[in-house]
């Protein structure tokens, strides 16, 4: 093998493997999770939901980045619950990754939020629905932290590539890519799981968004419904494809959520749930890959 071709492949691994704190985000890596709650509802649930998920991935030795948003800009209706705006989310934000020892990711929605929420979000999260915003993704791109990008449901998984594309013209090669599944006629999303496998041909860490790809997109009417009884069957599909993580909201009554509850976990099954995708996660990543052509 020639000098230039090593440094190609040492070029690609380094692009894969995404340092956050004292751990790795990448695809052949333990698998980290980002985990919390959709909208931070209250600073007292999302303290409780944040204790528990980091206890629970302490004890099971799992990478863990807090999640909650600040603000959800784009709810089915004018009467659905928003958020705490950014100035008292970025405060409990803060409060958690501080008394918990935990990085936190959350979503911005305009260009202008990019700088002020870096400096508390060490992962800063595109939506799905502003992926290809380029004002967006190039404030984004202008900080320093990790740029998440949820792929658009109504975007192929090689169209991802134009993103990627644009935030590293932007500046910033720190970029996970997040799978959440794509729209399938009306108030459906199906997850393909090549997507996976396309996604990590990008060089990027890719996360699964089981919570996400589990909504039934306004099948209420004024609001998104969701299948939670399948997150588990789910989760594992992701899980084994060999992914960099997982993304999981979780709530301590579902049914009571202000957003998105029909997809929520039950915060007491969290354990047992993280228990047997980490079993999974680490039997994929231990068996040998084939190159099959």
């Amino acid at each position: 093998m020639d000098i230039l071709s090593l440094i190609a492949i040492l070029k690609v691994q380094y692009q894969n493997k995404m340092k956050l704190r004292n751990f790795n985000i990448d695809n052949k890596d333990p698998m980290a999770l980002m985990g919390g709650m959709n909208v931070l509802e209250s600073r007292d649930l999302a303290m409780q939901v944040a204790e528990q998920f980091k206890e629970i991935s302490q004890k099971l030795n799992i990478n863990y980045i807090f999640k909650g948003s600040f603000d959800k800009a784009n709810r089915s209706s004018i009467n659905s619950y928003r958020g705490p705006g950014m100035d008292e989310g970025l405060k409990i934000l803060e409060e958690i990754s501080i008394n918990f020892d935990v990085p936190v990711i959350t979503d911005i929605h305009e260009p202008n939020q990019a700088k002020t929420v870096s400096e508390i979000c060490e992962v800063i999260q595109i939506p799905a629905f502003l992926a290809r915003q380029t004002d967006l993704v190039s404030a984004a791109a202008k900080t320093d932290s990790i740029i998440q990008f949820k792929k658009p449901q109504f975007l192929s998984a090689p169209e991802m590539s134009n993103i990627v594309e644009k935030c590293s013209s932007a500046g910033n090669d720190k970029i996970t890519l997040c799978e959440r599944g794509n729209s399938f006629g009306y108030n459906n999303l199906v997850v393909d799981t090549l997507n996976f496998q396309i996604l990590k041909k990008m060089n990027k860490p890719v996360i699964f968004d089981v919570t996400h790809s589990l909504q039934l997109p306004g099948g209420l009417g004024s609001a998104t419904g969701g299948r939670r009884e399948f997150v588990l069957s789910l989760a594992k599909a992701g899980i084994s494809q060999s992914i960099a993580g997982l993304f999981l909201e979780a709530h301590p009554n579902p049914d009571e959520a202000k957003c998105d509850g029909p997809c929520a976990l039950p915060l007491s099954v969290l354990e047992e749930f993280l228990k047997q995708i980490k079993e999974l996660d680490q039997f994929v990543k231990n068996q040998k890959d084939l190159e099959i052509t």
